[in-house]
């Protein structure tokens, strides 16, 4: 009952994190760093296909180990914004000034559980 909660709000939190992706595109741009900034777009795109793709493979429990590898493959790759973030300094996102302690929680803290939530529900035996 648990796991069955637990998939079903990772459908949804992916669903909505990668469609916002395509709602609000220039939420995410900044977040580049500047070696990644001439991808900016393509790498926004990808990121919320990626997202979505994956968050619908989730309910698919064939492919629901290999939906969850990829979840966290794609949370590694967010790692270099999540650094740039914290090198910003303060910065606004969605409305709000994110600051660098709150940055380094992202990263430290709601990364790996973000990992351990795809790896509890789609791999763990």
């Amino acid at each position: 009952m648990v796991k069955t909660a637990l998939l079903y709000s990772m459908v949804a939190f992916y669903l909505v994190a990668g469609i916002n992706h395509f709602v609000n595109p220039n939420s995410y741009y900044g977040l580049f760093p500047p070696y990644l900034k001439p991808y900016a777009v393509q790498l926004n795109i990808a990121a919320g296909i990626a997202e979505v793709a994956l968050g619908l493979l989730l309910l698919f429990p064939a492919v629901r180990p290999l939906a969850g590898y990829g979840i966290i493959l794609m949370l590694v790759a967010f790692i270099p914004s999540h650094v740039y973030m914290i090198q910003m300094g303060t910065f606004p996102m969605f409305g709000f000034n994110v600051s660098p302690a709150i940055s380094m929680v992202r990263l430290v803290v709601f990364q790996p559980l973000l990992a351990y939530w795809a790896y509890y529900v789609c791999i763990k035996p």
